[in-house]
């Protein structure tokens, strides 16, 4: 599995884990059980629909070794 989230995508998807997670507890909802999404993307490094669609936001290693 290659990375292919990059660091400010991380960021992002880490806030955005955080505010699911606060609105979801805020109302009580199974809606916080949805912030694992972005927060386990944010953390391994892979999207799996970024990889379906061929976007990739992580910089490509081109040093040879």
């Amino acid at each position: 599995m290659n990375r292919n989230v990059g660091n400010i995508d991380r960021i992002i998807r880490i806030v955005l884990g955080i505010v699911i997670l606060a609105v979801g507890i805020a109302a009580q909802s199974w809606l916080a059980v949805l912030a694992i999404i972005p927060f386990g993307t944010a953390l391994i490094g892979w999207c799996p629909a970024y990889s379906l669609f061929g976007i990739r936001t992580c910089p490509v290693n081109t040093a040879k070794s």
